[in-house]
């Protein structure tokens, strides 16, 4: 009998269905109404910030596709050092085994991060880095005899899709299926700019002694609306959840490795969490790896004759070797003077534009954190994901080769760290060309 790949391949090229018909028969899209939604785009190659389409055109990946990459696509260094894992080690299970690339990328991670960081538990993405870290806090109370059941979490976060990560977020339409599946947090409001005294002041009512932990995206709650908020507030909130003994949680998974300027937003703050969690950025984007890092304290809390204070977590793909392999080769760019003179470059580049940002009647609310640009634009109606305005900037910019995926009325740029500058520029122009449309 033949396949189905068979079949089509024998089809004259005239009546072969295309790439992107092929997926809307056998694929179900994140994110996406498949009722509604134009067939998905094909591509077939990437290089550096650009994605080369299936029919020529060509794309600027201004959102380093979902926020992951960070050196730009196919990175060659990247590449041969994976595939050189790859003829060596592809896999081994975890449990009672390890491997060099699993070391070294936790020695590596805990030589840059904060020094509180001591032990590195590894996952395959931030959902699950999330929700790790939160199974290390309930349990962390529960093996001390001492057992805390409530959180703390920033309104309108984003921490993931899988059942905890969903808890902790914001309550929105997003979740609104499985409201009656996910336990009970406190929420306080993110402390943006004009709103810090109000926020701390509830805070102080909420960190009692039965939370377990405060989780909190620092800095910047990206899928919420790219909101941010000043280094000093979230010092003042850790330093409360830590007065009520509670451990904290600094979801990074964003925010790591050069984001926001520093190569964490932890590096911004005085204080610091009892976990981080990581992933996006982790490997420069090449292939899937989360990262949860605990403090020793933490640790020794499920060290026990007791088998039943393990940690009882794992995936099948626990520290893959390549994975971790790519993760080291993506450090050595984030390391080094070209990826730090970058940064800086970009970050200009972006202050550069937010002053004619801040000129546009249509703009509000303009902000950066590093590489990262955000603005809303003014419109009619609620300004929620869900808001006309989205398709309409996504539809005018991708028209024009730019792919931005707004949050509702909030346009960001968070590009690879190797966009050039004429790059940039070109995409400005188009920003500006889609706020003159928006404004007649």
């Amino acid at each position: 009998m033949l396949s189905n790949s068979t079949l089509n391949s024998s089809l004259p090229s005239s009546i072969s269905p295309s790439l992107a018909e092929r997926d809307k028969a056998v694929i179900w899209h994140p994110f996406t109404q498949m009722q509604t939604a134009p067939l998905p785009i094909p591509i077939v190659r990437a290089e550096g910030s650009v994605l080369y389409g299936a029919d020529g055109r060509t794309y600027l990946d201004m959102i380093s596709s979902w926020w992951v990459n960070l050196h730009g696509h196919a990175h060659p260094y990247i590449a041969e050092r994976v595939s050189q894992q790859l003829r060596t080690l592809e896999h081994v299970i975890f449990a009672g085994f390890t491997h060099e690339p699993a070391v070294d990328l936790a020695e590596r991670l805990l030589s840059i991060l904060p020094a509180n960081q001591a032990k590195v538990f590894y996952s395959d993405n931030g959902s699950t880095a999330v929700e790790v870290a939160l199974k290390m806090a309930f349990q962390y109370w529960h093996n001390l005899g001492q057992p805390r059941r409530k959180v703390v979490a920033l309104d309108g976060a984003y921490h993931g899709d899988t059942f905890g990560a969903m808890a902790v977020g914001g309550r929105s339409a997003f979740s609104a299926p499985f409201a009656p599946f996910l336990f009970d947090v406190d929420y306080i409001p993110a402390p943006v700019p004009g709103q810090e005294e109000t926020v701390l002041q509830l805070a102080e009512t909420l960190f009692t002694a039965d939370v377990a932990a405060f989780i909190a995206e620092p800095l910047v709650q990206g899928s919420g609306g790219m909101v941010m908020y000043e280094p000093d507030v979230l010092d003042k909130l850790f330093q409360l959840a830590r007065r009520s003994g509670s451990l904290i949680i600094a979801d990074e998974v964003m925010t790591g490795f050069g984001r926001t300027g520093r190569l964490f937003a932890s590096d911004y703050l005085q204080e610091k969490a009892d976990l981080m969690c990581l992933s996006k950025g982790l490997t420069g984007g090449t292939m899937a790896l989360g990262v949860t890092t605990c403090t020793q304290t933490i640790y020794d809390a499920f060290l026990s004759d007791d088998k039943l204070k393990t940690l009882f977590h794992g995936h099948s793909f626990t520290a893959n070797p390549l994975a971790c392999t790519a993760a080291l080769a993506s450090l050595d760019l984030t390391l080094s003077e070209e990826t730090k003179l970058n940064l800086k470059r970009i970050g200009d580049q972006h202050t550069a534009f937010s002053q004619t940002l801040a000129q546009s009647s249509v703009v509000a609310n303009v902000r950066q954190r590093g590489t990262l640009l955000a603005f809303n634009l003014v419109t009619e109606g609620a300004t929620s994901y869900f808001n006309n305005i989205r398709d309409v900037a996504y539809n005018f910019l991708l028209e024009r080769g730019i792919l931005m995926r707004p949050l509702g009325n909030v346009l960001y740029l968070m590009p690879p760290y190797c966009t050039s500058d004429e790059q940039l520029q070109y995409a400005y122009e188009q920003v500006e060309e889609l706020l003159k449309e928006l404004s007649q």
